[in-house]
């Protein structure tokens, strides 16, 4: 055996490359947590979606006697009107969800833009946006909401835009610091120095290094815009015409449902709004649980001792 096939025979093989990290979606998936709150917010979706299908017609239409509890002919029960339930419970998903998604998607793009451009920018855009952004935190959420949905006309766009501008404070402040953070990253420094734009900069350098924060801020303003949007149109500060979990419980209210004992009126409505917030919190805990190292590590000792 020659020399070459000695060292060869002897040499141990080199081991197999590491498996690159998984994705943020595939960790998603492989989590019970998040799982568990997609799969929820996918019924709540497709029963918004089939609402036509499964409650065909007006939800608002009178089709029976008022205050009827939960029977084969109305599954949920009557309203004091005569409504059926299980109708407006199906037809108040698709506003609910609608409102609740779009002020969490503009909500997060305001909170992105201000975050970024503080960041980056710094000296006196990050003193004007910082001072912005501190005046919209230590104004009361709840007397400028009830304000500014008094004073504009009623409509799904007024209440979006009502909780736009209450709700994008937050959410840039953390962005922000975030941002900065990165923004004294070397691979930043360089992209500067190689004289690429600053919006190419914020949005392909810095931005994707942001992602899980800027998910975690997503789901808790999508959680607000939902539960902001029941808590307005339950004061009766939102359209009354439009179905929505949030104008059942104001009608709920308005007939004496829970002095008569129809709880069946407004149960569903509240149940729902519970759900999904849960739900968006489990999938809030599960990106905070895959990207937070500390939560990860307790995470792996657990399925370890599992």
């Amino acid at each position: 055996m020659t020399a070459i096939e000695i060292a060869t025979a002897t040499t141990p093989t080199a081991p197999a490359r590491p498996s690159r990290r998984r994705g943020l979606v595939r960790q998603l998936i492989d989590s019970k947590k998040a799982l568990s709150g997609l799969v929820l917010l996918a019924v709540f979706a497709l029963l918004a979606l089939l609402a036509p299908v499964l409650a065909p017609g007006d939800p608002y239409l009178i089709n029976s006697t008022g205050s009827q509890a939960p029977s084969a002919a109305h599954w949920l029960g009557t309203t004091a009107k005569g409504q059926d339930v299980l109708a407006l419970t199906l037809w108040g998903a698709r506003s609910s969800l609608f409102v609740g998604f779009t002020v969490g998607l503009v909500a997060t793009a305001v909170a992105i833009v201000v975050g970024l451009a503080s960041a980056y920018f710094g000296r006196i855009a990050d003193d004007a946006l910082t001072l912005v952004t501190n005046v919209f935190l230590l104004l009361p959420g709840l007397p400028l909401l009830i304000i500014l949905a008094a004073f504009l006309p009623p409509g799904t766009s007024t209440v979006i835009l009502v909780l736009v501008v209450t709700g994008w404070a937050g959410s840039a402040r953390v962005l922000r610091a975030q941002a900065k953070s990165i923004r004294g990253k070397d691979f930043v420094a360089a992209a500067v120095v190689t004289g690429e734009r600053p919006l190419r900069i914020m949005f392909r350098e810095i931005l994707p290094n942001m992602a899980s924060v800027v998910m975690t801020t997503l789901l808790g303003c999508v959680i607000f815009g939902i539960g902001a949007q029941a808590g307005l149109e339950f004061l009766g500060l939102g359209d009354s015409s439009v179905v929505s979990w949030g104008t059942n419980l104001y009608w709920a209210s308005n007939d004496g449902a829970l002095m008569t004992g129809t709880w069946w009126a407004f149960v569903p409505s509240g149940v729902c709004i519970a759900l999904v917030a849960f739900a968006l919190a489990l999938v809030n805990y599960a990106v905070d649980e895959i990207t937070n190292p500390r939560l990860r590590s307790r995470r792996a000792r657990r399925e370890r001792r599992g």
